[in-house]
């Protein structure tokens, strides 16, 4: 695979997280590399010569899961994979976003350009057009177990390959067979084994996870950042995050994280006013003094996941696998999503604690009893205003939330298909999960950060370059608190910055 900002080739090789990530936000294009049709065509010869044959192969002249044991005739092998599609596309609930279904298409792609599915080049041609014109098919949120691959969510994905299902539009949806003949484009006719393809793999919950853990990075990042500006706010002190202290115990996040908390916090007027006064605090409260500790532990679990979603980026996850140097279909267990699901979940974990000890730092700012001098609330007129009062409400009820959703799906299996698959991951139930506690945990940061932006600008001292920096960025989108006002539409805001990354700026 070659690739630039601008550019991602596929030619069976594997991707990158940050390909998949800029293809499925329109950042980059996608191109068919020149030597598939080569890597391509000796496993579609030998499915070729199965059917002439009349050979029993899984998937090819045989039914699926639970209906594996009936003997499908030759004649009949291309209605197979049809009405597989049809029937499998059975998912419901709320529509998957843009960007998720367009990430989902370039990781089937990638997968059948191995040359270990059998399918022709044309297939995954249609899949990087549909890419290429924005042609997104509509897929429902709900429906998969993680398992046989993301079959119903799959199968929503191919309905338009053959003029059928629907596609996304600016406004809702419209059928799949309008959009392919405004293009010119004529449905594919699906030959033996490729509907099969079409649905056998991970790339559903992978894209989920390649695409969480570029928004888990930005988010770490902005937790960072939220901590020192909490710290000069709250008077804390800068020394836990003397390097010398994390270089005894050197866990790789915990020292990015107290590197970029110092880092921030360096120059600072309002550490220089108390720095050297032990009287000032003994010790500050563990969500300040322990915040790489815990930061980093996230940041150590992202790269954990980071690594299996990278392998997963150059694996072949089909069934049955095609080795067309010696002839052989095998049935296997590729398409088993358990180590994607362990990563999600672990993931989910992590999150869910940079919102927990996000939110205890805005408690801290807020109660007048532990902020060292900080108006109540950070109200002007603290009685007649309740300055951001509620907002720790929202941040406790969101992280509350998190704790729920929190819960492993990856310990959940119910068997499917008549208990042929007995053992199913549930790792797209751990993607979607993930997903929105990443949404959420954006916003408690967001309260954190702006209500650490309100309480520096009442220390009437200067902030550090870094954490200057931080707050121009908050008030950029969120203007200072003079009166009472609705606070929601400024956590919105500010939980939208997060997301954008604007957080992660260098400190070079």
């Amino acid at each position: 695979m070659e690739g630039s900002a601008t550019r991602v080739l596929i030619d069976g090789s594997p991707l990158t997280i940050d390909e998949v990530v800029a293809v499925a936000h329109g950042d980059a294009a996608v191109a068919v590399g020149p030597d598939l049709d080569a890597r391509m065509t000796p496993a579609r010869e030998l499915v070729k010569q199965v059917i002439a044959r009349d050979e029993t192969v899984y998937g090819i002249t045989t039914g699926f899961g639970a209906l594996s044991g009936t003997r499908i005739p030759p004649e009949r092998a291309w209605d197979l994979q049809y009405d597989l599609i049809r029937s499998h596309a059975a998912g419901v609930g709320s529509l998957l976003d843009t960007a998720t279904v367009r990430a989902m298409l370039l990781c089937r792609a990638r997968t059948l350009a191995q040359g270990h599915s059998g399918v022709r080049t044309k297939i995954v041609k249609r899949l990087i057009d549909m890419i290429s014109a924005n042609v997104i098919p509509a897929v429902p949120s709900q429906g998969s177990v993680g398992a046989s691959g993301d079959l119903a969510p799959f199968a929503h994905l191919a309905l338009p390959i053959i003029g059928e299902g629907f596609v996304l539009t600016a406004t809702g949806t419209e059928p799949a067979s309008d959009a392919l003949d405004r293009l010119g484009w004529e449905p594919l006719d699906l030959k033996a084994k490729e509907g099969l393809s079409l649905l056998n793999g991970t790339e559903g919950m992978l894209a989920q996870g390649c695409l969480a853990v570029h928004r888990a990075r930005h988010l770490v990042d902005a937790a960072d950042a939220a901590c020192a500006l909490s710290v000069e706010a709250l008077m804390g002190s800068s020394r836990p995050f003397d390097p010398r202290i994390h270089e005894l115990r050197p866990h790789p996040g915990q020292l990015a994280s107290a590197a970029r908390i110092a880092s921030l916090l360096e120059g600072s007027a309002i550490d220089a006013s108390h720095h050297d006064n032990f009287a000032h605090k003994v010790q500050d409260a563990y969500s300040l003094r322990c915040a790489p500790q815990v930061h980093g532990a996230v940041r150590d679990t992202i790269r954990h996941a980071a690594e299996v979603f990278t392998r997963e980026l150059g694996a072949v996850v089909d069934n049955p696998i095609v080795f067309a140097e010696t002839g052989e279909f095998v049935s296997a267990g590729n398409f088993h999503g358990q180590p994607l699901a362990f990563a999600l979940d672990f993931l989910s974990i992590a999150i869910t604690e940079i919102g927990s000890i996000s939110e205890r730092r805005t408690d801290r700012l807020l109660d007048p009893d532990r902020s060292w001098g900080l108006t109540p609330f950070l109200a002007n007129e603290p009685g007649v205003e309740s300055g951001y009062m509620i907002t720790q409400y929202t941040a406790a009820a969101i992280v509350a939330e998190n704790r729920v959703l929190a819960h492993p799906a990856s310990v959940e299996s119910i068997p499917t298909s008549g208990l042929q698959e007995d053992h199913v991951s549930m790792g797209w139930g751990a993607a979607r999960k993930l997903d929105q506690i990443i949404t959420n945990t954006e916003r408690v940061v967001a309260v954190e950060l702006m209500c650490a932006a309100q309480g520096v600008e009442q220390r009437q001292l200067d902030p550090a370059p870094g954490t200057a920096r931080v707050h121009d960025h908050v008030r950029s989108v969120c203007p200072p608190l003079v009166t009472d006002r609705p606070p929601g539409p400024d956590i919105e805001r500010i939980a939208d910055l997060v997301g954008t990354g604007v957080f992660s700026f260098s400190l070079d």
